[in-house]
């Protein structure tokens, strides 16, 4: 079958991989708090759940699209598929954290080869007068994997287990594996590229141990990890060396990981930066609101799922239109708005939340968040393509994509882990103070110091658990039931008083993002040119004889 002929269904198989890859994304987060029951896992192991795969991704993202170049786009699409389906089967498998947090980023590094492919298969067989609609349709995939995510993870977490929202993945990874060498084309880059993998090394080393430093500092409060000599700062500070040292050897490679040379488009380093903060953002947001509504609230986790659609469906409702009015105005201002009313929807979240609310409390708030984020995602990416090269399209858009990854992880480690549990942890031993008075003086201080000890052995925050706190020794029968209620209300009121300050941060930094909205310059000439160029460029990547 000729090219022309097949594209739109070959990019019907491209956004059923790119779909399953997002929704995986999404889907993990409504599942988390039964996760952390089930396994009995610490709120830092289910945060490495989160972050083993957002890591693995963001680092190999731009090494899985120079591996497209070199072995072909359709083969590392098939590949990366291949091996995703494999670790969504491992981690259905999982008996405990640490071997989810393995298998969850297995499935990182099978994201991250097939993720780069769909772009550069997509701009191969489709002309440039196409090329926007089928980008269109991919972008609607994003919004779609959002908004199907927190749902359908809370029914089959519901109707069946949490294990299945990653066995599903598997016979979706079969259909689509064959149906790739069906019907999307071989495409053959027309100049051989080679690996940086000294770039690769760097990259990842670095990446890691700012990571692992701010995922685990709160558990070793700050100092040396597991009786080391190594402490966490020295991790910390050892993993940004390793990046300065990756971004001078990048300097010069003939064919870097990351082409220094994209940032001399001051847009493009504009959108780089705001690319990475409202994932940050985002990944931050979830996080902290998925445990609250399961946690302290005490949803199931379909009704959680719920709760959060009106910021997934604003979302996707706002989304095309933003990107529309950005081909006409430029997306200067309509970013501005966007990361205004994205934190203005945080601080509500922030203001309305007390131990009795519901999911009517959060309509108007998240629906304001949804809102912002819909004028931020396609106006934020038209603006980050607009002026590039197109011979540098494919390392443009690995980097944009990279910058994303990167935010969720620093999200959900600065966020969810530095942030949140040096908030809670001090909020539990306040509440606990406050609380114990209630019961007999023999069990008061074991009683705060089961919260202090729960701090320090990492924070269990999963559905109706205490943070983990256990019950004083030689409690009275009589006293237990009395007491346990006390333990979940100390929970409860300490979450809701660490959320705050929390969704503050989030808040905070996307305001940061709406005033370096003023850096973007606005350019309305050239736009035919760089067209024509991309059209000539497509040229040179050819379908090779059957």
């Amino acid at each position: 079958m000729e090219v022309k002929g097949r594209r739109w269904l070959a990019l019907l198989v491209l956004c059923l991989g790119f779909f399953v890859v997002l929704l995986d994304a999404t889907i993990v987060n409504v599942a988390i708090p039964t996760m952390l029951d089930s396994l009995h896992a610490s709120l830092d192991q289910i945060l490495w759940v989160v972050n083993a795969f957002l890591l693995t991704f963001a680092v190999l993202l731009v090494t899985g699209g120079r591996l497209g170049d070199i072995l072909g786009p359709r083969n590392l699409f098939v590949v990366g598929l291949g091996g995703f389906s494999v670790a969504s089967a491992l981690c259905g498998l999982a008996q405990d954290p640490n071997q989810l947090i393995v298998a969850r980023a297995l499935q990182g590094v099978g994201a991250a080869i097939l993720s780069p492919q769909t772009l550069v298969i997509v701009s191969g067989i489709f002309p440039a007068e196409r090329r926007g609609a089928a980008f269109g349709i991919l972008s609607g995939v994003t919004g779609l994997a959002a908004l199907a995510g927190p749902t359908l993870g809370g029914l089959i977490v519901t109707n069946l287990d949490w294990r299945w929202i990653f066995f599903v993945n598997v016979p979706i990874g079969i259909v689509g594996i064959a149906a790739t060498f069906l019907l999307v084309p071989d495409l053959r880059p027309g100049k051989r590229h080679r690996l940086d993998l000294v770039g690769v090394a760097l990259a990842t080393a670095g990446l890691f141990g700012v990571v692992f430093g701010l995922i685990e500092g709160q558990r070793y409060a700050w100092g040396a990890v597991a009786g080391s000599w190594l402490t966490i700062p020295e991790i910390i500070a050892a993993g940004a060396v390793l990046l300065g040292l990756f971004l001078v050897w990048e300097r010069f490679q003939g064919e870097p990981l990351l082409p220094l040379s994209l940032f001399r488009n001051r847009n493009f380093s504009v959108m780089v930066w705001l690319s990475a903060l409202w994932q940050f953002a985002l990944l931050g947001f979830i996080l902290i609101t998925t445990i609250d509504l399961q946690s302290v609230l005490g949803m199931s986790a379909v009704r959680a799922g719920l709760t959060t659609t009106p910021f997934t469906l604003s979302m996707v409702l706002t989304a095309p239109f933003a990107g529309r009015l950005t081909d006409r105005i430029g997306g200067r201002y309509i970013l501005m708005l966007g990361f205004v009313l994205f934190s203005a929807g945080v601080a509500g979240v922030a203001l309305v939340e007390s131990v009795t609310s519901t999911s009517f409390t959060f309509v108007l708030p998240l629906t304001v968040a949804g809102l912002g984020l819909g004028c931020v995602v396609a106006p934020l990416t038209t603006e980050a393509m607009r002026e590039v090269p197109p011979a540098m399209t494919g390392a443009a858009s690995g980097t944009l994509n990279t910058s994303r990854q990167i935010g969720s992880v620093l999200g959900g480690a600065v966020v969810g882990g530095a942030v949140l549990q040096s908030q809670l942890t001090s909020a539990l031993h306040d509440k606990a103070l406050a609380t114990a008075p209630q019961l007999p003086a023999p069990f008061r201080q074991a009683f705060v110091d089961s919260f202090t000890n729960a701090a320090k052995g990492g924070l269990e925050v999963g559905r109706g658990q205490s943070g983990g706190a256990q019950l004083p020794a030689g409690l009275p029968p009589q006293s237990a039931q009395l007491v346990q209620r006390l333990v979940h209300d100390v929970f409860a009121s300490a979450y809701t008083t660490a959320m705050r300050p929390t969704l503050a941060v989030v808040a905070g930094a996307l305001l940061l993002g709406a005033l370096s909205c003023g850096l973007i310059v606005r350019r309305a000439q050239g736009l035919p040119d760089v067209q024509a160029e991309a059209e000539t460029a497509t040229k040179s990547i050819r379908e090779p004889a059957a």
